[in-house]
C-alpha cells in the first residue's frame, strides 16, 4: 500500500509541476507579447507623428505655391495694364518705360489676342511657338487654365499660364506627395495599412498586405472592417486631394506571437501524451517480461531439487536399502530449496552484507554447478582454495550471480567448452572474471544484455543477467559488465569493494 500511495503522491507532484511549468511559460510568453505589442503601438504612434510632420510640410509647400500663383496672377494683371497703356501712350519716354517692364517678364508665358483670337503678341513661349497666328488647339488648351484678362477699350485679351519655374516646382510637389503616400503605406513598422478617402470606404492605397487578395473587394472590405474595430484611424488632410484616413492593425508577427502560447501548449501536450503512451506501454511490457521471467526462474530454480527429491523417493520405493543415502541427498535438496527461498525473499528488500570468504563462496558454487552441468563442460578456477579474501558480501545472492553467468556461458557454448573463473585482489577492490569459450555477444548487444527481457535464446526469458546486475550494483555497490567478447568467447567482469 505504501508503494501505491507514494506513486500516487508523485503523480500529483508531477502534475502540479507540469501545471506550474505551463503557467510560467504562458506568463512569460504573454509578457513578451505584451511588450512587443506596446513597442509596435509606440512605433505606430511615432510613425503617425512623422506623418503629421510631413503633412505640415506638404501644407506649407502648398501654401507657398498658392502665394506664388497669386503673385504670378498679379504680375500678369500688371502686364495687362502695361500693354493697355503701351497701346494708347504717345509719350516716347512712357513707351520706353512700358517696354522695359514688359521685357523684365522673363518667366511667365503671355499671349495677347484680338477679338478673333488672332495672336498679335506673345512672350516666353516654351517652346517658342510653331508660327500659329490664332490661339487654338493645344496652345489654347494650355493657356486656358486661368481665365484671360481683358484689356479695357482695346477688345484684346491677355492669356497666360504658369511659369516654367512654377511648373517644375509643382512637379516636385506632386512627386513629394506621391512619395509621401508610398511612405505611409510602406512604413518601417511592417504594420498593415489602408488609406481611404473622406468617405472612409473607398481605398486609395494600402501597404504590407497581399496584393492579390486585396484585389478582391470582399477581402478588402473585410480587412478594412477589422482595422476599424482594432484602432482609431489617423486623419490627415492632403492639399488638393482633401481629407483622408489611415487605418492599421496588428502586424502578422504580433498576431502569430499572440497565438504562440496556445500552439505551444497544444504541441507540448501532444508530445507529453504520446510520450506517456509510449512509456506506459514500455513499462507494462517490461513488467510483463519481468513477471514472466520471475515465474520461469522460480520454476527453474525449484524444479531441479524437486526432481532430485522425487527421484530419491522413487528409488526408496524400489529398494529400501538406499534410504540412508536418499535421506542425505533429500536433505541437501531441501537445503537447496531453502537457499532458493532466501534468494527470492531478498530480491524485494535490502539484504544484509556479512564479512565472508569470497574464495569459499566461488568454490562451493562451482562444486554445486559441476554436478548439474553437461559432462563436456569443464570448470577451471585459477586461484587456490586456501586463498582467503574477506569482504562484505551476501553469499546466497553472489552465488546466484555466478550461477546465472555460468548457465549463460553453457548456453553460449552449446553444452561444450571451458568456463574459467579468475580473481585478482587489489588494495581497495576485488576483481572476478568469468570467462567462457562460447560464440560471443554482438557489439550492439553488449550494453543491452543486462536489460530485463533481453535474450538471444529461443526459450530464454532474459532475467538472469538483469538480476545479476541488480544484485551486484544495487545490493553490493559494485560493478558488472562485459569486459570483452568475440567469436572465441566472452569475459564478464565483477568488481566488489573491499
Amino acid at each position: 500500500m505504501e508503494l501505491y500511495s507514494k506513486k500516487k503522491r508523485w503523480k500529483i507532484i508531477l502534475a502540479i509541476l507540469g501545471v506550474l511549468i505551463i503557467a510560467a511559460s504562458l506568463f512569460y510568453t504573454n509578457m513578451l507579447v505584451t511588450k512587443f505589442a506596446r513597442a509596435e503601438r509606440r512605433n505606430v504612434r511615432l510613425w503617425a507623428d512623422a506623418v503629421h510632420r510631413k503633412l505640415r510640410l506638404v501644407k506649407y509647400t502648398d501654401a507657398f505655391f498658392s502665394q506664388l500663383r497669386n503673385s504670378e496672377r498679379q504680375k500678369v494683371e500688371l502686364l495687362a495694364d502695361v500693354y493697355k497703356r503701351l497701346l494708347y501712350s504717345k509719350n516716347s519716354s512712357d513707351v520706353t518705360f512700358y517696354l522695359d517692364i514688359i521685357n523684365r517678364n522673363k518667366d511667365i508665358p503671355v499671349i495677347i489676342t484680338d477679338q478673333t483670337n488672332k495672336i498679335i503678341l506673345s512672350r516666353n513661349l516654351y517652346p517658342q511657338g510653331d508660327g500659329s497666328l490664332y490661339l487654338r488647339g493645344k496652345l489654347k488648351e494650355e493657356f486656358s487654365v486661368y481665365p484671360p484678362i481683358p484689356i479695357p477699350r482695346t477688345g484684346t485679351k491677355l492669356y497666360y499660364k504658369n511659369s516654367l519655374v512654377f511648373n517644375q516646382l509643382q512637379d516636385v510637389l506632386n512627386d513629394y506627395i506621391s512619395v509621401f503616400m508610398s511612405e505611409i503605406t510602406a512604413n518601417s513598422s511592417n504594420v498593415p495599412v489602408i488609406v481611404t478617402d473622406s468617405t472612409q470606404t473607398n481605398i486609395i492605397q494600402f501597404g504590407n498586405l497581399n496584393d492579390v487578395r486585396m484585389s478582391n473587394p470582399a477581402f478588402a472590405t473585410k480587412m478594412l472592417r477589422e482595422m476599424k474595430n482594432q484602432n482609431v484611424p489617423i486623419e490627415i488632410n492632403f492639399p488638393e486631394q482633401g481629407r483622408a484616413y489611415i487605418y492599421y492593425k496588428d502586424s502578422d508577427l504580433l498576431t502569430k506571437m499572440k497565438w504562440f502560447p496556445v500552439a505551444q501548449i497544444l504541441v507540448i501536450s501532444f508530445f507529453l501524451f504520446i510520450a506517456y503512451l509510449l512509456f506506459s506501454s514500455s513499462r507494462r511490457s517490461e513488467q510483463n517480461r519481468v513477471w514472466v521471467g520471475m515465474a520461469k526462474e522460480t520454476a527453474h530454480q525449484i524444479g531441479t531439487p524437486l526432481s532430485s527429491i522425487l527421484a530419491w523417493v522413487e528409488l526408496i520405493r524400489m529398494d529400501e536399502s538406499n534410504a540412508r543415502q536418499a535421506a542425505e541427498e533429500i536433505t541437501k535438496d531441501v537445503k537447496r530449496l531453502e537457499v532458493i527461498t532466501e534468494r527470492f525473499s531478498k530480491i524485494g528488500s535490502t539484504p544484509s552484507l556479512d564479512e565472508d570468504n569470497l574464495t569459499k563462496i566461488i568454490y562451493d558454487t562451482v562444486a554445486y554447478l559441476r554436478l548439474r552441468s553437461p559432462r563436456k563442460v569443464q570448470y577451471n578456477i585459477l586461484f587456490p582454495r586456501a586463498k582467503e579474501i574477506i569482504l562484505p558480501v551476501n553469499a546466497s545472492l553472489f552465488s546466484w550471480v555466478l550461477e546465472n553467468l555460468c548457465k549463460n556461458a553453457i548456453d553460449a557454448m552449446d553444452g561444450k567448452g571451458n568456463i574459467t573463473i579468475d580473481m585478482q585482489e587489489e588494495s581497495k577492490q576485488v576483481v572476478v572474471d568469468v570467462i567462457d569459450t562460447g560464440k560471443g555477444i554482438p557489439l550492439t548487444g553488449q550494453k543491452s544484455v543486462f536489460n530485463p527481457g533481453y535474450t538471444s535464446k529461443k526459450r530464454g526469458w532474459g532475467l538472469g543477467l538483469s538480476l545479476a546486475k541488480r544484485i551486484i550494483q544495487e545490493y553490493h555497490n559494485g560493478k558488472i559488465y562485459v569486459k570483452s567478447s568475440s567469436s572465441k568467447g566472452t569475459t564478464f567482469r565483477i568488481i566488489l569493494k573491499k
